[in-house]
């Protein structure tokens, strides 16, 4: 049984016709029938176009009264936007507040695949659709069987990514504005950065409002994502399309950019110019490495398995074999992460990082100590003999544009250390 009930009558004309109303009076009343018990959300998609015989400008709320509709109307829910990615995405935010998955779609047969099309862009496999048809065609405003269109052509598709992306970007910045932490270690030559919590279009309360992370098992869908990439390139002065972040395993597998891309990997490096790299990371720590020396560059996301397999130490040697860096140019900036106050783990795995030294533990003696994992980095690299770059050039991030303060709460989302060579 579907958790929501959307009714497609985008772009529908109706008029006081009996047959007309008679048929809608129908597919609502069955739907309330069917679903009202368990749906949280009942839905009718409108638009300014849809009239009644009056050719009021209240659309659907004008219809008669004698039929009964505009009551039964009054139990759904009626969102009018003049375009259908505005419409569903609104829904969507809907439809997330109330933490939904199971939708069931109940659309005129003609629309059906485009309405998949926009669902596809703008639902992520989090929530499982249903298609109804509603047996409805615009011709004169009356019933008929109505035939689906299967097919949808490229030039199609492109029309509906650029009406959804011409719509997200003018959706406003959540939560204040874009902000780059940024290092006086790293010289001019890199484009750097670390991004915050604000200044994007994501609205889900797990993430962060400038999530740049899209996943499947996540609500958050790609085209979001891309926006929020292409308001931080915007910004930072960089390439949206050549922009490469890792594809963490919670490991030390190195990415050397050129070579052979692995299936996932928590770092990579490059000597290449133009492109960018990053590190996503949250409670794990993003980490950047630059050597002005060779202009090479690269990233690494270390979480706490990370840390003890030393991505850090592999990621440096990655670009003294491939690039020929020297050890004492390698400059080194650990980005924002979970602080020792705020992440634990079962003492047998804290246990790891207390034998490494006993100050990256703290309560080693409860069910689940605090770890500092950025201490732990930092040892780690240092017991490689790494210190001489890491104490000398190691320096914390500052933030750009004069921005006063920050808050690095814990969340679920992406924060990115951009280096561009």
């Amino acid at each position: 049984m579907a958790e929501a009930v959307l009714i497609d009558l985008f772009g529908l004309k109706l008029n006081s016709q009996n047959n007309c109303h008679q048929t809608l009076l129908k597919t609502l009343n069955a739907v309330q029938n069917h679903h009202a018990d368990k749906a949280k959300f009942l839905c009718i998609i409108c638009c300014g176009n849809i009239s009644c015989e009056r050719g009021g400008e209240n659309d659907i709320c004008e219809l008669e009264t004698s039929n009964g509709l505009l009551t039964l109307l009054k139990e759904f829910e009626t969102v009018s936007k003049p375009s259908m990615a505005a419409s569903l995405y609104t829904i969507k935010q809907k439809i997330d507040e109330k933490n939904l998955s199971s939708i069931k779609v109940i659309v005129p047969m003609h629309r059906k695949t485009l309405m998949k099309a926009f669902i596809d862009q703008l639902f992520t496999e989090v929530y499982n659709f249903e298609f109804e048809d509603l047996q409805v065609s615009l011709k004169d405003g009356l019933l008929k069987q109505s035939t689906e269109i299967n097919m949808i052509t490229a030039h199609e598709l492109e029309e509906i990514q650029n009406e959804i992306e011409t719509y997200l970007r003018s959706l406003p910045a959540l939560n204040g504005e874009l902000a780059i932490i940024t290092t006086p270690s790293i010289p001019d030559i890199f484009i750097h950065g670390f991004t915050t919590r604000t200044g994007g279009i994501s609205y889900i309360p797990t993430l962060s409002s400038f999530n740049l992370f899209s996943s499947s098992k996540r609500r958050d869908p790609k085209v979001v994502v891309q926006e929020n990439l292409r308001r931080l390139a915007n910004a930072a002065g960089f390439n949206a399309e050549k922009f490469h972040r890792i594809k963490p395993d919670h490991a030390s597998e190195v990415w050397i950019m050129g070579k052979k891309e692995p299936e996932s990997y928590d770092a990579i490096t490059t000597n290449q110019r133009g492109v960018t790299v990053a590190a996503l990371g949250a409670d794990c720590i993003p980490i950047v490495f630059a050597d002005p020396v060779k202009k090479a560059c690269g990233v690494a996301h270390s979480g706490w398995k990370g840390t003890l397999l030393g991505v850090a130490m592999t990621t440096v040697n990655a670009m003294i074999a491939e690039y020929g860096c020297s050890l004492e140019d390698i400059i080194v900036v650990l980005g924002p992460s979970v602080g020792p106050c705020c992440f634990t783990l079962p003492r047998e795995s804290a246990n790891t990082f207390h034998n490494l030294h006993p100050a990256c533990v703290r309560l080693f003696d409860s069910p689940n100590p605090y770890v500092d994992l950025r201490k732990a980095t930092r040892l780690r690299a240092e017991g490689s003999q790494f210190e001489a770059s890491w104490g000398k050039k190691f320096t914390r991030p500052h933030l750009q544009n004069n921005q006063s303060k920050m808050d690095w709460r814990w969340d679920s989302s992406s924060r990115v250390p951009a280096l561009q060579a």
